[in-house]
């Protein structure tokens, strides 16, 4: 017979609601409902409408419950690093910040007066970024202080909507390392680094494992939606985890790229890679699903482009700005993705031609130009990324899977073949999705392992392949990226 989950997949623009179908070994999925999701600014910062999520979330459900059919089982993952603080009633003590805002410009080094960034990492093995939980809640301490006493306990945003449909606290293993709170050496939470932010370790819940099972739906959120009584299960709540578990990979040595609003570089491990070239490099080692880490990097990824649309009224779809890049003259001008300025500027497109501009090269006008100039600088970083992934891990590395909604990219897909000589597999395109159903299908004991999640995912959707060109301009500009800044 076939069994059915419900995955609810959150990013940072959108949410869906996505029914997963597992039957003769083969996945089928489909989006029953899709809502909005963005950061909203009020007097300066920038927060995310939890409430809204909720609704939608319940909304989703209500539209699922209409199609008559019985759900086993129901998962919750979302972005990582933000986080939502309850009081003793279980309600939130303050709205809930956007990793983007810019009250954590600064602070990094505040926190490395109080403990050395070399600790940090050997600690945590996560990498430094302004975002990171650890600054985010010591900000929030310093700018509010009366939130010590109010706070009970701390979750992160999917932890939170996942206790929201099971009335269970806990903090999910994939999410909770992302916060360089977590000691990844003890695997628990790290009292010294909570301490600094100011807060007590006590609010922290449990840390539990991809694919444990919460509980069930709750009366309430059944009676709302007109669902039956289902498990409610974690999946790997961190987004980036739940897409890495869809890779389909059947060989051993891969790197993946998981391609949306961030392009997250990097290999599943056995074991964190915490050495000192490693935090040189600023790699991050994040918990993964089933005992493994994701040693990866950060990379801006298509948030450039989805701002350039933006910028230009959507009038223009990813697909059309691809086409336009293509068409477009090749390495007439690069940019450093990973440069700050380019996190959460006030106009994207005059922020890349600014960058033009003061490193002396062509300014990008056109919508094609200024596409060529995002997508090539995005294959330089993979490069540079996965030359030094090789370098910390030590594996001769000649696969990549590009997952995630970038993979429809096939010019960013030849791009980084081309780029990297390495063979590059994109696909699938809904891997969080899948990736969170995987989990609770192997939770559900559906099917066995992560091992064969995988061969599933790789027999049930189209996979396309990418063989690398060579060119001598290539070789020309990359020494001309690896001078930017």
């Amino acid at each position: 017979m076939a069994k059915i989950c419900i995955a609810i997949d959150i990013g940072a623009s959108s949410g869906r609601v996505i029914a997963g179908t597992l039957k003769e070994k083969k996945f089928a999925i489909q989006e029953v409902y899709r809502f909005k999701n963005n950061m909203f600014e009020e007097k300066g910062s920038y927060y995310w409408d939890i409430d809204h999520l909720f609704n939608e979330i319940t909304n989703g459900l209500k539209e699922f419950s209409k199609l008559g059919i019985y759900a086993e089982a129901i998962g919750i993952d979302t972005w990582a690093v933000d986080y939502v603080l309850l009081d003793k009633e279980n309600h939130r003590v303050s709205p809930v910040y956007a990793y983007r805002d810019h009250r954590t410009d600064l602070t990094m080094g505040e926190v490395f007066k109080k403990v050395n960034p070399k600790k940090i990492y050997e600690k945590t093995g996560i990498q430094f970024q302004q975002f990171n939980t650890i600054y985010q809640i010591y900000e929030h301490v310093k700018s509010n202080n009366e939130i010590l006493n109010n706070a009970d306990t701390f979750m992160m945003i999917p932890d939170y909507l996942n206790y929201l449909l099971s009335n269970e606290k806990a903090v999910e293993f994939t999410n909770a390392t992302t916060t360089q709170l977590f000691n990844i050496n003890e695997l628990s939470w790290d009292e010294e680094l909570i301490n600094i932010t100011g807060f007590n370790k006590e609010i922290f819940p449990k840390v539990i494992k991809s694919g444990t099972i919460l509980g069930n739906l709750t009366k309430e959120v059944q009676q709302r939606t007109g669902l039956a009584e289902m498990k409610v299960i974690a999946p790997a709540t961190h987004d980036t985890g739940s897409a890495v578990v869809s890779v389909p990979a059947i060989t051993e040595y891969f790197a993946y790229i998981s391609s949306g609003t961030w392009s997250l570089i990097g290999i599943e491990s056995d074991t964190p890679i915490c050495t000192e070239k490693a935090k040189e490099y600023n790699f991050t080692n994040e918990g993964g699903a089933f005992d493994t880490y994701r040693v990866l990097k950060n990379i801006m990824g298509l948030w450039l482009i989805q701002e350039v649309q933006r910028l230009y009224d959507y009038k223009y779809s990813f697909a059309e700005l691809a086409s336009f890049a293509e068409e477009s003259k090749p390495f007439k001008a690069l940019i450093n993705p990973n440069n700050s300025r380019f996190l959460n500027p006030e106009n994207m497109i005059e922020e890349i031609q600014n960058y033009c501009k003061e490193t002396k090269q062509f300014v990008p006008e056109t919508p094609g130009e200024i596409a060529r100039c995002i997508f090539e600088s995005l294959a330089f970083q993979y490069k540079e990324a996965l030359l030094q992934i090789k370098e910390i891990s030590k594996k001769d590395i000649n696969k990549i899977h590009i997952i995630g909604g970038g993979a429809q990219n096939k010019l960013l897909n030849q791009l980084c073949a081309d780029f990297t000589q390495c063979e590059v597999y994109a696909g699938p395109i809904e891997a969080t999705a899948l990736g969170n159903l995987a989990v609770q299908f192997i939770a559900l004991g559906e099917i066995s392992s992560l091992k064969e999640a995988r061969k599933i995912i790789l027999e049930s959707f189209d996979i396309n392949k990418y063989i690398p060109l060579c060119s001598s301009e290539i070789e020309e500009n990359w020494r001309k990226f690896k001078s930017l800044q």
